[in-house]
């Protein structure tokens, strides 16, 4: 299968990156030590699925901003003529009730701190991805993390910038003692490090080399199991020793639509990976546009509206949620809904179709395994809670939950929460054309959509489809557009009702890359201007 038609050589957009093409394996990372821990590791004779492993393992190390061992994940993993997923989420904890939070004088999920954690699902997924696909001993996978951590590792400078934002935000909590292990260990001079300046962690390579000994089960059942019990008992937190030792992935079957003859995948619930299916369904039945012209866009302003305002209302653990996924894709409801959008910006309103940061990487081998990862904490450094002596970072993942009896996203202990983390892969008949992913949160559907519809639509090659300008729908009529989109063209939006902001930093709309595979094997690869990113192959 030919690859979508584009010229590697055309730079509209303010990057002047190139395609990146290989042969035998690949590596895409927003952090360039991260990519090169992925080419050591297919150098090393693994496959694709140990390279994206040990890239997930150094991240919470060298991107520390996005993601953390306390972290979540969802996985993509297309092997054998096939696409798996993984769901790396984890539930509340069994005594996060609603009764719990206001006994403690709260009207919702706190979003820092240890009422924020859920239990933590990344390093689960690392040893079950690893134990069903990899082919390198669990130790070898990690350990280029724990030298890393142990030697240290230069700064890059889009990750000193948020670490740097993120110091400044938890500043306004240095007298709560919950938080006095962030600063020892994230700021131990005092501040945050500065880009190019060498950072190091001697507890996270204790910690990693723990996690590689045991398969991760010392995560969850052993000694770092029970300083973190510890720790929340110490601080009145809700996670206990019960809530992580009960702890276990689960594999899915990753959901699609087809969208002008490409399928496009994305995890189920509770992830909103659906969004971006909705919205697809929604523009295909709509003509077709001009690139970065107001009316098109306006159109996929408001097909993106209309899907988040569902899920918004409907996506939460799977067996709490009152409507199905077929439901939500259905033809039927994308045609009632698609009625909706007219020639002016609208405010959106979930519908019944009954009758903020992360890291993602992908990797691709020679023998055709191709691996679409996401991991993340939620917001930056997460909760800011860190297990002293560990140097795990917990998520602040509860927060995503409504403290809404009648909602059906509503806390509740054991459940897992809405989610915002997606990894996206294409195939077209059958065949793999390869993973993508975009970081940012609630921005992360919206980019999705936007980058899917530059490749298939408007044929622009990998490095264009990821350093096009875009928009960012951000509740009401309010959109964000970067700085560099076509001036006439905002203002257009504006007549049409949007309340537009010209964002300048870019790092809000989202970073990401994406690995295209053609049939002859060659692998095409991009990582956007917006990261610090880099592609490793051979």
């Amino acid at each position: 299968m030919p690859l979508p038609v584009f010229d590697p050589l055309d730079h509209p957009h303010a990057s002047r990156r190139q395609v990146v093409y290989a042969r035998r394996g690949m590596a895409c990372a927003g952090n360039p030590t991260a990519a090169s821990v992925g080419l050591q590791t297919l150098l090393k004779g693994g496959n694709a699925v140990d390279a994206a492993v040990a890239m997930a393992a150094v991240m919470p190390l060298v991107e520390p901003t996005g993601n953390g061992l306390g972290s979540d994940a969802f996985v993509l993993i297309w092997k054998d003529g096939r696409l798996y997923g993984i769901n790396g989420s984890g539930p509340s904890p069994l005594a996060a009730t609603l009764d719990a939070y206001r006994a403690r004088g709260f009207t919702e999920v706190p979003a820092y701190g240890v009422l924020s954690a859920d239990v933590p699902g990344c390093v689960a997924a690392w040893a079950e991805v690893a134990k069903r696909f990899g082919r390198m001993d669990f130790k070898d996978v990690l350990a280029p993390a724990v030298d890393y951590a142990r030697r240290g590792f230069a700064v890059s400078p889009t990750v000193s910038f948020l670490w740097a934002r993120a110091e400044k935000l938890y500043s306004k909590f240095r007298a709560d003692p919950q938080f006095e292990p962030w600063f020892e260990h994230f700021a131990p001079a005092g501040r945050a490090p500065k880009a190019g300046e060498v950072f190091s962690s001697a507890d996270m390579a204790r910690t990693l080399e723990l996690i590689a000994a045991t398969e991760g089960r010392a995560f969850y059942k052993g000694v770092l199991a029970e300083r973190t019990a510890e720790f929340f008992e110490a601080k009145k937190g809700l996670l206990t020793y019960e809530d992580l030792a009960s702890y276990v992935p689960e594999w899915v079957e990753p959901i699609s639509v087809n969208y002008r003859g490409y399928d496009v995948w994305e995890m189920p619930p509770n992830g909103h990976g659906i969004t971006v299916l909705m919205a697809l369904k929604l523009l295909s039945g709509m003509p077709l546009g001009e690139r970065l012209k107001a009316e098109t866009m306006h159109q996929q302003i408001e097909a993106m509206k209309l899907a988040m305002a569902d899920t918004a209302e409907h996506v939460t653990d799977p067996v709490a949620m009152r409507v199905s996924v077929d439901e939500l894709l259905s033809d039927d409801y994308a045609t009632r809904r698609r009625a909706l959008i007219g020639p002016e910006a609208l405010i959106p309103q979930a519908g019944d179709p009954r009758g903020s940061s992360t890291v993602y990487f992908c990797t691709a081998d020679e023998e055709g395994t191709m691996v679409s990862f996401i991991q993340s904490n939620y917001r930056g450094f997460g909760s800011g809670i860190v297990i002293p002596g560990t140097g795990i970072s917990i998520n602040d993942r509860a927060n995503n939950f409504r403290f809404d009896e009648a909602h059906a996203n509503c806390l509740a202990g054991g459940k897992r929460p809405y989610h915002t983390i997606i990894p996206g892969f294409l195939t077209k008949d059958g065949a793999a054309v390869g993973p993508f992913g975009i970081m940012g949160g609630f921005m992360q559907p919206q980019a999705h959509v936007q980058v899917v519809e530059n490749l298939i639509d408007w044929h622009l090659n990998p490095q264009q489809a990821l350093d096009a300008p875009r928009w960012q729908w951000t509740g009401g009529r309010r959109v964000e557009v970067e700085a560099d989109m076509p001036a006439n063209e905002v203002l257009k939006l504006a007549r049409m009702g949007h309340e537009v902001t010209v964002k300048a930093d870019l790092t809000q709309m989202g970073r990401g890359q994406m690995i295209l595979r053609a049939e002859d094997g060659t692998l095409a690869g991009a990582t956007e201007k917006r990261t610090d990113g880099q592609i490793m192959c051979f």
